[in-house]
């Protein structure tokens, strides 16, 4: 089953670290993404810019609006995600609280991810309907 991991981080703990400090945890990190790619659990996963070049949109007024930056004002920001492929949640917490990024002060939220396939199945079989008439 895959599992989604969102992993934030404290911005200005991140900028204080020195420059050797930042790199030993992004090499630690790595060797783990590594190891859990060797043992089939790295489904997927990508960092993200900072919240500076965010862009939320949202509906209002009958129309789509936007505001510069993230959705919630955090001192925790989100840093990426991690698509995990694991047994069950317990898996994937036994498997994510060995991360090096935890000793460093970082946050996985974990959430099962949603198998959309019978909804998308159902959704293309009213669509294929309203089409041949």
């Amino acid at each position: 089953m895959k599992y989604v991991c969102l992993g934030y981080y404290d911005k200005d703990k991140f900028d204080g670290m020195a420059e050797g400090e930042r790199n030993a945890m992004f090499d630690k990190c790595f060797e783990y993404d590594d190891h859990l790619r060797a043992n089939g659990h790295w489904a997927g996963g990508e960092a993200l810019q900072s919240q500076e070049t965010a862009l939320t949109l949202y509906w209002k007024n009958g129309k789509v609006a936007t505001t510069d930056g993230p959705y919630a004002e955090t001192k925790e920001q989100l840093g990426g995600i991690l698509v995990l492929e694991a047994r069950d949640m317990n898996h994937a917490v036994q498997l994510m609280a060995q991360h090096p990024a935890m000793t460093y002060g970082n946050i996985f939220e974990i959430r099962p991810a949603g198998d959309m396939n019978e909804i998308v199945r159902a959704s293309e079989q009213r669509r294929r309907k309203d089409t041949s008439r």
